[in-house]
Protein backbone atom coordinates (compact mmCIF):
# COMPACT_ATOMS: atom_id res chain seq x y z
CA UNK A 1 0.00 0.00 0.00
CA UNK A 2 1.63 3.36 -1.20
CA UNK A 3 0.96 6.54 0.66
CA UNK A 4 2.75 9.95 -0.20
CA UNK A 5 1.42 13.16 0.77
CA UNK A 6 2.80 16.72 -1.23
CA UNK A 7 2.01 20.43 -0.12
CA UNK A 8 0.15 20.56 -2.57
CA UNK A 9 -3.93 21.80 -1.08
CA UNK A 10 -6.42 20.03 -2.43
CA UNK A 11 -9.52 21.79 -4.21
CA UNK A 12 -12.05 21.33 -1.41
CA UNK A 13 -15.21 23.39 -1.91
CA UNK A 14 -18.87 22.57 -0.30
CA UNK A 15 -22.05 24.06 -0.87
CA UNK A 16 -24.90 23.77 1.69
CA UNK A 17 -27.57 21.43 0.53
CA UNK A 18 -30.35 23.80 2.94
CA UNK A 19 -30.92 27.09 3.91
CA UNK A 20 -32.92 28.74 6.61
CA UNK A 21 -36.15 30.86 5.95
CA UNK A 22 -34.40 34.34 7.68
CA UNK A 23 -37.70 35.63 10.31
CA UNK A 24 -39.62 32.76 9.70
CA UNK A 25 -38.47 29.94 11.36
CA UNK A 26 -38.55 27.62 8.06
CA UNK A 27 -36.23 25.24 6.92
CA UNK A 28 -36.43 24.29 3.34
CA UNK A 29 -37.44 20.55 2.59
CA UNK A 30 -34.55 18.20 0.94
CA UNK A 31 -35.50 15.55 -0.87
CA UNK A 32 -36.05 12.03 0.37
CA UNK A 33 -33.48 10.46 -1.19
CA UNK A 34 -29.79 10.69 -0.86
CA UNK A 35 -28.19 11.45 -4.61
CA UNK A 36 -24.75 9.63 -5.27
CA UNK A 37 -23.00 10.89 -8.58
CA UNK A 38 -19.67 12.17 -9.74
CA UNK A 39 -17.02 12.31 -12.96
CA UNK A 40 -13.77 11.59 -12.72
CA UNK A 41 -10.93 13.49 -14.83
CA UNK A 42 -7.87 11.27 -15.49
CA UNK A 43 -4.78 12.73 -17.39
CA UNK A 44 -0.79 11.60 -17.93
CA UNK A 45 1.09 14.59 -16.86
CA UNK A 46 4.26 13.15 -18.24
CA UNK A 47 5.44 9.71 -19.70
CA UNK A 48 9.06 8.48 -20.19
CA UNK A 49 10.57 4.55 -21.06
CA UNK A 50 8.90 2.49 -19.08
CA UNK A 51 7.00 5.06 -16.57
CA UNK A 52 4.66 7.76 -16.45
CA UNK A 53 3.17 10.37 -13.84
CA UNK A 54 -1.04 10.59 -13.88
CA UNK A 55 -2.86 13.37 -12.09
CA UNK A 56 -6.90 12.08 -11.39
CA UNK A 57 -9.86 14.65 -10.03
CA UNK A 58 -13.15 13.40 -9.06
CA UNK A 59 -15.84 15.42 -9.10
CA UNK A 60 -18.59 14.77 -6.50
CA UNK A 61 -21.92 15.54 -8.44
CA UNK A 62 -24.20 14.80 -5.66
CA UNK A 63 -24.82 15.03 -1.77
CA UNK A 64 -21.74 15.70 -0.16
CA UNK A 65 -19.32 13.07 0.84
CA UNK A 66 -17.82 11.90 3.96
CA UNK A 67 -14.54 9.86 2.88
CA UNK A 68 -14.84 8.55 -0.60
CA UNK A 69 -13.13 5.22 -2.27
CA UNK A 70 -12.10 5.69 -6.07
CA UNK A 71 -11.66 2.43 -8.46
CA UNK A 72 -10.41 1.82 -11.72
CA UNK A 73 -8.89 -1.25 -13.93
CA UNK A 74 -5.85 -0.83 -16.14
CA UNK A 75 -6.33 -3.06 -19.72
CA UNK A 76 -2.53 -2.77 -19.95
CA UNK A 77 -0.53 -4.17 -17.48
CA UNK A 78 0.07 -0.70 -15.80
CA UNK A 79 1.39 -0.89 -12.45
CA UNK A 80 0.96 2.32 -9.81
CA UNK A 81 4.27 2.72 -8.10
CA UNK A 82 3.99 5.85 -6.02
CA UNK A 83 1.02 7.98 -4.62
CA UNK A 84 0.17 11.52 -2.98
CA UNK A 85 -2.92 12.66 -1.48
CA UNK A 86 -4.13 9.28 -1.59
CA UNK A 87 -4.34 5.70 -0.24
CA UNK A 88 -3.53 3.45 -3.52
CA UNK A 89 -3.64 -0.13 -3.43
CA UNK A 90 -3.67 -2.45 -6.74
CA UNK A 91 -4.30 -6.32 -7.05
CA UNK A 92 -4.09 -7.55 -10.58
CA UNK A 93 -5.58 -4.62 -12.94
CA UNK A 94 -7.73 -3.44 -10.51
CA UNK A 95 -6.66 -0.05 -8.82
CA UNK A 96 -8.21 1.39 -5.40
CA UNK A 97 -7.63 5.02 -3.82
CA UNK A 98 -9.09 6.20 -1.07
CA UNK A 99 -8.83 9.62 0.82
CA UNK A 100 -6.03 10.71 3.42
CA UNK A 101 -6.94 12.47 6.51
CA UNK A 102 -7.30 16.12 5.13
CA UNK A 103 -9.67 15.80 1.73
CA UNK A 104 -12.41 13.03 2.91
CA UNK A 105 -15.26 15.63 3.06
CA UNK A 106 -15.79 16.45 -0.77
CA UNK A 107 -19.01 18.83 -0.83
CA UNK A 108 -21.79 19.44 -3.55
CA UNK A 109 -19.64 20.24 -6.93
CA UNK A 110 -16.25 20.06 -4.67
CA UNK A 111 -13.66 18.29 -6.00
CA UNK A 112 -10.54 16.52 -4.81
CA UNK A 113 -7.62 15.62 -6.62
CA UNK A 114 -4.48 12.98 -6.05
CA UNK A 115 -1.64 12.06 -8.23
CA UNK A 116 1.19 9.02 -8.92
CA UNK A 117 3.61 7.39 -10.87
CA UNK A 118 3.32 4.05 -12.70
CA UNK A 119 4.99 2.00 -14.56
CA UNK A 120 4.03 0.24 -18.10
CA UNK A 121 5.60 -2.06 -20.81
CA UNK A 122 4.22 -2.21 -24.33
CA UNK A 123 1.50 0.86 -24.41
CA UNK A 124 -0.54 3.42 -21.79
CA UNK A 125 -4.18 3.76 -22.22
CA UNK A 126 -6.46 5.70 -19.90
CA UNK A 127 -9.49 3.73 -17.97
CA UNK A 128 -12.56 4.08 -19.48
CA UNK A 129 -14.90 3.47 -16.04
CA UNK A 130 -14.70 4.70 -12.52
CA UNK A 131 -16.79 4.17 -9.51
CA UNK A 132 -16.60 6.42 -6.11
CA UNK A 133 -17.94 4.29 -3.30
CA UNK A 134 -19.09 1.91 -5.76
CA UNK A 135 -20.82 4.38 -7.79
CA UNK A 136 -20.24 4.26 -11.19
CA UNK A 137 -19.35 8.10 -12.46
CA UNK A 138 -21.83 8.94 -15.51
CA UNK A 139 -21.63 12.74 -14.96
CA UNK A 140 -24.87 12.17 -13.30
CA UNK A 141 -27.13 11.70 -10.59
CA UNK A 142 -28.52 8.30 -8.76
CA UNK A 143 -31.14 8.36 -5.89
CA UNK A 144 -29.65 5.56 -3.50
CA UNK A 145 -30.92 5.38 0.38
CA UNK A 146 -33.34 7.16 1.86
CA UNK A 147 -32.59 10.20 3.32
CA UNK A 148 -34.13 11.86 5.90
CA UNK A 149 -37.75 12.79 6.44
CA UNK A 150 -38.45 15.59 4.30
CA UNK A 151 -39.59 17.58 7.28
CA UNK A 152 -36.26 17.56 8.93
CA UNK A 153 -33.34 19.69 8.72
CA UNK A 154 -30.73 18.39 6.79
CA UNK A 155 -27.66 18.69 8.55
CA UNK A 156 -24.80 20.30 6.25
CA UNK A 157 -21.58 18.72 5.87
CA UNK A 158 -18.82 20.37 7.55
CA UNK A 159 -15.29 20.51 5.42
CA UNK A 160 -12.65 19.47 6.56
CA UNK A 161 -11.04 20.91 9.44
CA UNK A 162 -7.26 19.98 9.31
CA UNK A 163 -5.18 21.38 5.93
CA UNK A 164 -3.04 19.52 4.35
CA UNK A 165 0.32 19.27 5.59
CA UNK A 166 2.86 21.80 5.04
CA UNK A 167 5.97 20.39 6.30
CA UNK A 168 8.82 19.23 4.35
CA UNK A 169 7.87 15.84 1.75
CA UNK A 170 10.09 14.50 -0.64
CA UNK A 171 7.66 14.82 -4.01
CA UNK A 172 7.57 12.18 -6.77
CA UNK A 173 10.88 12.19 -8.28
CA UNK A 174 10.13 10.75 -11.52
CA UNK A 175 8.24 12.50 -13.67
CA UNK A 176 9.61 14.59 -16.72
CA UNK A 177 9.17 18.65 -16.33
CA UNK A 178 10.03 21.64 -18.15
CA UNK A 179 11.63 22.59 -21.02
CA UNK A 180 11.96 18.89 -22.28
CA UNK A 181 8.09 18.69 -22.22
CA UNK A 182 7.95 21.02 -25.23
CA UNK A 183 8.71 21.15 -28.96
CA UNK A 184 6.97 17.43 -28.69
CA UNK A 185 8.31 16.14 -25.61
CA UNK A 186 11.12 13.87 -24.89
CA UNK A 187 10.84 9.36 -24.98
CA UNK A 188 13.87 8.40 -25.66
CA UNK A 189 14.19 5.23 -26.46
CA UNK A 190 10.47 4.73 -25.93
CA UNK A 191 9.51 0.91 -26.15
CA UNK A 192 12.17 -0.54 -27.52
CA UNK A 193 13.80 -3.55 -26.50
CA UNK A 194 15.95 -2.90 -23.92
CA UNK A 195 19.80 -3.83 -24.16
CA UNK A 196 22.45 -4.16 -21.11
CA UNK A 197 26.23 -3.14 -21.68
CA UNK A 198 29.15 -4.01 -19.62
CA UNK A 199 31.60 -2.51 -21.64
CA UNK A 200 33.01 0.66 -23.32
CA UNK A 201 32.94 -0.80 -26.42
CA UNK A 202 29.54 -2.68 -25.91
CA UNK A 203 28.33 1.40 -24.52
CA UNK A 204 29.66 2.86 -27.35
CA UNK A 205 28.02 0.80 -30.31
CA UNK A 206 25.02 1.03 -28.64
CA UNK A 207 24.69 4.83 -28.07
CA UNK A 208 26.04 5.27 -31.61
CA UNK A 209 23.46 3.15 -33.08
CA UNK A 210 20.96 4.70 -35.61
CA UNK A 211 17.99 2.80 -34.39
CA UNK A 212 15.44 3.59 -31.28
CA UNK A 213 17.44 2.24 -27.89
CA UNK A 214 16.89 1.56 -24.18
CA UNK A 215 19.97 0.65 -22.58
CA UNK A 216 21.03 -0.30 -19.40
CA UNK A 217 24.80 0.66 -18.17
CA UNK A 218 25.99 -2.24 -15.49
CA UNK A 219 28.90 -1.94 -13.38
CA UNK A 220 32.07 0.68 -14.12
CA UNK A 221 32.60 0.85 -17.64
CA UNK A 222 36.05 2.65 -17.82
CA UNK A 223 36.87 4.34 -20.94
CA UNK A 224 38.61 7.68 -22.60
CA UNK A 225 37.43 10.62 -24.73
CA UNK A 226 33.75 11.45 -26.13
CA UNK A 227 31.30 8.82 -27.14
CA UNK A 228 28.80 9.83 -29.22
CA UNK A 229 25.45 9.37 -28.75
CA UNK A 230 22.86 9.38 -31.95
CA UNK A 231 19.20 10.53 -31.53
CA UNK A 232 16.25 7.86 -29.73
CA UNK A 233 18.28 6.98 -26.81
CA UNK A 234 17.23 6.11 -23.24
CA UNK A 235 20.52 5.58 -21.00
CA UNK A 236 19.89 4.04 -17.31
CA UNK A 237 21.92 2.98 -14.85
CA UNK A 238 21.37 -0.23 -13.30
CA UNK A 239 20.79 0.06 -9.17
CA UNK A 240 22.86 2.53 -7.62
CA UNK A 241 26.66 1.78 -8.58
CA UNK A 242 26.38 2.10 -12.93
CA UNK A 243 28.93 4.22 -13.74
CA UNK A 244 30.74 5.55 -16.74
CA UNK A 245 34.28 6.15 -15.32
CA UNK A 246 36.85 8.51 -17.59
CA UNK A 247 34.43 9.49 -20.80
CA UNK A 248 31.82 11.29 -21.73
CA UNK A 249 28.47 11.19 -24.03
CA UNK A 250 28.30 13.72 -26.46
CA UNK A 251 25.12 14.65 -27.86
CA UNK A 252 25.72 16.44 -30.75
CA UNK A 253 23.08 17.75 -33.24
CA UNK A 254 20.82 14.59 -32.31
CA UNK A 255 17.55 14.95 -29.88
CA UNK A 256 15.32 12.73 -27.57
CA UNK A 257 18.20 11.49 -25.25
CA UNK A 258 17.51 10.66 -21.97
CA UNK A 259 20.29 10.00 -19.39
CA UNK A 260 19.29 8.54 -16.27
CA UNK A 261 21.12 7.24 -13.18
CA UNK A 262 24.59 6.77 -13.64
CA UNK A 263 27.49 8.01 -11.66
CA UNK A 264 30.37 10.00 -13.96
CA UNK A 265 33.63 10.37 -12.73
CA UNK A 266 37.20 11.18 -13.80
CA UNK A 267 36.23 12.00 -17.28
CA UNK A 268 38.47 13.75 -19.36
CA UNK A 269 36.58 16.27 -21.44
CA UNK A 270 33.10 16.64 -20.65
CA UNK A 271 30.47 14.42 -18.35
CA UNK A 272 27.84 15.05 -20.62
CA UNK A 273 28.00 17.52 -23.41
CA UNK A 274 24.88 18.63 -25.72
CA UNK A 275 25.56 20.80 -28.80
CA UNK A 276 25.09 21.77 -32.13
CA UNK A 277 21.37 22.51 -32.19
CA UNK A 278 20.92 18.85 -30.36
CA UNK A 279 16.73 19.52 -29.04
CA UNK A 280 14.55 17.68 -26.35
CA UNK A 281 17.38 16.16 -24.11
CA UNK A 282 16.56 15.32 -20.39
CA UNK A 283 19.55 14.48 -17.77
CA UNK A 284 18.34 13.43 -14.20
CA UNK A 285 19.42 11.66 -11.26
CA UNK A 286 22.87 11.13 -12.08
CA UNK A 287 25.80 11.77 -9.83
CA UNK A 288 29.11 13.87 -11.06
CA UNK A 289 32.13 13.86 -9.20
CA UNK A 290 36.37 14.45 -9.70
CA UNK A 291 35.86 15.69 -13.74
CA UNK A 292 37.88 17.86 -15.76
CA UNK A 293 35.80 19.92 -17.40
CA UNK A 294 31.89 20.84 -17.31
CA UNK A 295 29.37 17.81 -15.60
CA UNK A 296 26.73 19.12 -18.02
CA UNK A 297 27.63 21.52 -20.95
CA UNK A 298 24.92 22.96 -23.08
CA UNK A 299 25.77 24.84 -26.10
CA UNK A 300 25.64 25.89 -29.72
CA UNK A 301 21.80 26.71 -30.32
CA UNK A 302 20.82 23.10 -28.72
CA UNK A 303 17.08 23.31 -26.84
CA UNK A 304 14.38 21.95 -24.97
CA UNK A 305 16.53 20.17 -22.35
CA UNK A 306 15.72 19.73 -18.37
CA UNK A 307 18.65 19.05 -15.88
CA UNK A 308 16.72 17.11 -12.90
CA UNK A 309 17.69 15.87 -9.44
CA UNK A 310 21.59 15.12 -10.38
CA UNK A 311 23.68 16.26 -7.67
CA UNK A 312 27.38 17.26 -8.52
CA UNK A 313 30.43 17.34 -5.23
CA UNK A 314 33.86 17.32 -5.58
CA UNK A 315 33.90 18.66 -8.87
CA UNK A 316 34.39 22.68 -10.40
CA UNK A 317 32.73 23.60 -13.36
CA UNK A 318 29.54 22.13 -13.36
CA UNK A 319 26.63 23.01 -15.79
CA UNK A 320 27.62 25.72 -18.84
CA UNK A 321 24.80 26.95 -21.10
CA UNK A 322 26.38 28.97 -23.60
CA UNK A 323 30.26 28.34 -24.77
CA UNK A 324 31.06 31.83 -25.90
CA UNK A 325 30.75 35.34 -25.91
CA UNK A 326 31.23 35.44 -29.85
CA UNK A 327 28.37 33.34 -30.92
CA UNK A 328 24.91 35.45 -30.78
CA UNK A 329 23.88 34.41 -34.09
CA UNK A 330 23.55 31.01 -33.31
CA UNK A 331 22.18 31.01 -29.44
CA UNK A 332 19.78 33.59 -30.15
CA UNK A 333 16.61 31.87 -29.56
CA UNK A 334 17.58 29.10 -28.07
CA UNK A 335 19.65 27.85 -24.94
CA UNK A 336 16.16 27.35 -23.05
CA UNK A 337 16.79 24.82 -19.68
CA UNK A 338 15.51 23.73 -17.36
CA UNK A 339 17.83 23.07 -13.90
CA UNK A 340 15.43 21.57 -10.84
CA UNK A 341 15.95 19.97 -7.81
CA UNK A 342 19.68 19.55 -8.27
CA UNK A 343 22.00 19.21 -6.03
CA UNK A 344 25.19 20.88 -6.10
CA UNK A 345 27.72 20.06 -3.06
CA UNK A 346 30.63 21.65 -2.26
CA UNK A 347 31.05 22.70 -6.55
CA UNK A 348 32.52 25.94 -7.40
CA UNK A 349 31.07 27.48 -10.47
CA UNK A 350 28.57 27.53 -13.13
CA UNK A 351 25.21 26.61 -11.51
CA UNK A 352 24.79 27.40 -14.42
CA UNK A 353 26.40 30.00 -16.23
CA UNK A 354 24.39 30.99 -19.00
CA UNK A 355 24.59 33.04 -22.34
CA UNK A 356 21.89 34.42 -24.57
CA UNK A 357 19.31 31.63 -23.47
CA UNK A 358 16.17 32.78 -22.55
CA UNK A 359 14.03 31.92 -20.29
CA UNK A 360 16.18 29.91 -18.52
CA UNK A 361 14.56 28.64 -15.35
CA UNK A 362 16.56 27.77 -12.33
CA UNK A 363 14.32 25.93 -9.45
CA UNK A 364 14.20 23.90 -6.44
CA UNK A 365 18.15 23.57 -6.36
CA UNK A 366 20.06 23.02 -3.27
CA UNK A 367 23.25 24.98 -3.08
CA UNK A 368 25.25 23.44 -0.48
CA UNK A 369 29.02 25.37 0.48
CA UNK A 370 29.40 26.65 -3.52
CA UNK A 371 32.54 27.72 -3.21
CA UNK A 372 32.70 30.64 -6.35
CA UNK A 373 29.17 31.81 -7.25
CA UNK A 374 25.71 29.62 -8.08
CA UNK A 375 24.21 31.28 -10.87
CA UNK A 376 25.51 33.73 -13.37
CA UNK A 377 23.26 35.51 -16.05
CA UNK A 378 25.26 37.31 -18.92
CA UNK A 379 24.99 38.49 -22.27
CA UNK A 380 21.24 39.06 -22.46
CA UNK A 381 20.49 35.98 -21.27
CA UNK A 382 17.12 36.01 -19.10
CA UNK A 383 17.33 33.76 -15.90
CA UNK A 384 14.43 32.96 -13.53
CA UNK A 385 16.43 32.04 -10.19
CA UNK A 386 13.27 30.77 -8.02
CA UNK A 387 12.48 28.12 -4.59
CA UNK A 388 16.12 27.52 -4.23
CA UNK A 389 17.80 27.05 -0.99
CA UNK A 390 20.73 28.65 -0.50
CA UNK A 391 23.29 27.60 2.38
CA UNK A 392 27.33 29.02 3.05
CA UNK A 393 27.40 30.18 -0.57
CA UNK A 394 28.62 33.60 -0.59
CA UNK A 395 27.79 34.86 -3.93
CA UNK A 396 24.41 32.85 -4.89
CA UNK A 397 23.69 35.06 -8.13
CA UNK A 398 24.83 37.87 -10.28
CA UNK A 399 25.11 39.34 -13.34
CA UNK A 400 27.67 39.21 -16.08
CA UNK A 401 31.22 36.95 -14.97
CA UNK A 402 34.91 37.51 -16.27
CA UNK A 403 34.74 39.17 -19.50
CA UNK A 404 31.37 38.29 -20.62
CA UNK A 405 28.58 41.38 -20.24
CA UNK A 406 25.28 41.15 -18.14
CA UNK A 407 22.28 39.33 -18.80
CA UNK A 408 19.22 39.83 -16.86
CA UNK A 409 18.13 37.78 -13.97
CA UNK A 410 14.97 37.72 -11.99
CA UNK A 411 14.74 35.84 -8.44
CA UNK A 412 11.91 35.02 -6.41
CA UNK A 413 10.71 33.34 -3.21
CA UNK A 414 14.60 31.62 -2.33
CA UNK A 415 15.74 30.78 0.81
CA UNK A 416 19.42 31.80 2.22
CA UNK A 417 21.10 30.09 5.46
CA UNK A 418 24.40 31.79 6.12
CA UNK A 419 24.44 33.45 2.41
CA UNK A 420 24.90 36.68 0.41
CA UNK A 421 21.76 38.40 -1.21
CA UNK A 422 22.61 38.17 -4.69
CA UNK A 423 22.35 40.33 -7.76
CA UNK A 424 19.01 40.48 -10.21
CA UNK A 425 18.23 43.27 -12.69
CA UNK A 426 16.11 43.40 -15.97
CA UNK A 427 13.19 41.10 -16.69
CA UNK A 428 12.88 37.52 -18.11
CA UNK A 429 10.34 35.98 -20.50
CA UNK A 430 7.63 33.70 -19.36
CA UNK A 431 7.81 30.27 -18.84
CA UNK A 432 5.61 28.08 -20.69
CA UNK A 433 5.07 25.39 -19.14
CA UNK A 434 3.30 23.94 -15.80
CA UNK A 435 5.50 23.07 -12.72
CA UNK A 436 4.93 22.77 -8.85
CA UNK A 437 7.28 24.25 -6.85
CA UNK A 438 8.27 23.21 -3.93
CA UNK A 439 8.58 25.92 -0.64
CA UNK A 440 12.35 27.22 -0.70
CA UNK A 441 12.82 26.17 2.66
CA UNK A 442 11.92 22.40 2.03
CA UNK A 443 13.88 22.04 -0.41
CA UNK A 444 17.08 21.32 1.23
CA UNK A 445 15.15 17.94 2.80
CA UNK A 446 13.59 17.29 -0.41
CA UNK A 447 16.58 17.25 -3.03
CA UNK A 448 18.98 15.74 -0.38
CA UNK A 449 16.57 12.94 0.14
CA UNK A 450 16.13 12.70 -3.58
CA UNK A 451 18.91 14.05 -6.08
CA UNK A 452 21.66 11.59 -7.52
CA UNK A 453 21.77 7.85 -8.14
CA UNK A 454 20.18 5.31 -6.53
CA UNK A 455 16.78 6.90 -5.74
CA UNK A 456 14.91 5.79 -8.79
CA UNK A 457 14.23 1.74 -8.80
CA UNK A 458 15.80 1.31 -12.22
Amino acid sequence: MLVRRRRTALILTTAATTAALAGAGVVTAVSAHAAVGCSVSYSVASQWQGGFGANVTITNLGDPLNGWTLRWSYSAGQQVTQAWNSTVSQSGSQVTATNVGYNGNVGTNGTASFGFNGTWTSSNPAPTSFSVNDVTCTGGTAPTTPGPNPTTPRPTTPGPTTPPPTGPTVPPQTGLVGWATQNGGTSGGGSAASTTVTSASALTTAVGSSSAAVIRVSGTISCSGMLRVRSNKTILGVGSNATISGCGLNINGDRNVIIRNINFRGWDDDAINVQESATNIWIDHNSFTDGYDGAVDVKRASDFVTISWNRVYGHDKSMLLGHSDDNASQDNGHLRVSYHHNWFDGSGQRHPRVRFGNPVHVYNNYYNNVSGYGVASTENAGVLVEGNYFENTDDPYHLGEGDSGPGSLVARNNHFVNSGSGQTGGSVAGIPYSYQLDTASNVKSIVTGGAGTGRIGL
